[in-house]
């Protein structure tokens, strides 16, 4: 009888061992629809919003897509403006189980992205700063494995040069309002492409749809 017993809770606590991380796998499943819908109807209602220094939805579309595609998670965003490339970048780092810094000095679009993130949902996958980037970036311990860069933008190759030994080998580093040599933009972007282009431990290409996007990996340390 005692041996029947203890065969019977035997059998009850495999079942549970068995189904307790489908019922976890199920509410965490269920969790991230909750949120893509949430994300999905604030990017859709406030899709005339972005006029401030802002991204359009093609550049963050293709933000969240390589984020996804290399599974980062570790991320830095250097210019957060009021908040739609960090929307897309988080929203893609909550799928992947990581997280994002990002960056902007102006106190008025600083505040406006902290409450855009949290109507959004996103707020407990970023850590937003009000500071200079100028130092922060220099700074910050990292290492990172996903960096968008659109401040200043005659300081990105400083930018670059000052992250780029916290980069991880496979990490991936962008850079927005980029066009081929010769197409146009500023003498910063033109600068910071023309060195980024000559690593030869980097990858670098130019998607020239939206407002430009350069996309350069690092395959390996030097």
């Amino acid at each position: 009888m005692k041996t029947r017993k203890t065969s019977a809770i035997f059998l009850c606590m495999l079942t549970m061992a068995v189904l307790t991380p489908s019922v976890a796998k199920t509410q965490s499943l269920a969790g991230n629809l909750t949120l893509d819908e949430k994300v999905k109807k604030f990017l859709s209602d406030h899709s005339r919003s972005w006029y401030d220094m802002n991204i359009p939805a093609s550049d963050g579309q293709l933000l969240y897509n390589l984020i996804l595609k290399g599974n980062y998670k570790r991320a830095l965003e250097i210019g957060t403006s009021t908040g739609h490339s960090g929307i897309w970048i988080a929203w893609a780092l909550s799928k992947t189980g990581g997280k994002l810094i990002t960056i902007d000095i102006d106190m008025g679009r600083f505040n406006t992205a902290v409450e855009n993130f949290k109507k959004a949902g996103l707020s407990e996958y970023i850590d937003a700063r009000l500071a200079d980037a100028h130092s922060l970036v220099k700074e910050l311990k990292g290492p990172f494995d996903f960096v968008f860069s659109d401040a200043d933008k005659d300081w990105y190759k400083k930018y670059f040069i000052d992250v780029e030994p916290k980069l991880l080998v496979g990490g991936c580093f962008t850079a927005h309002n980029i066009s081929p040599p010769g197409r146009g933009y500023g003498r910063g972007q033109s600068e910071f492409l023309e060195y980024v282009s000559s690593l030869k431990n980097y990858e670098t290409t130019v998607n020239t749809t939206g407002g430009g996007l350069s996309i350069s990996y690092k395959r390996a340390e030097k």
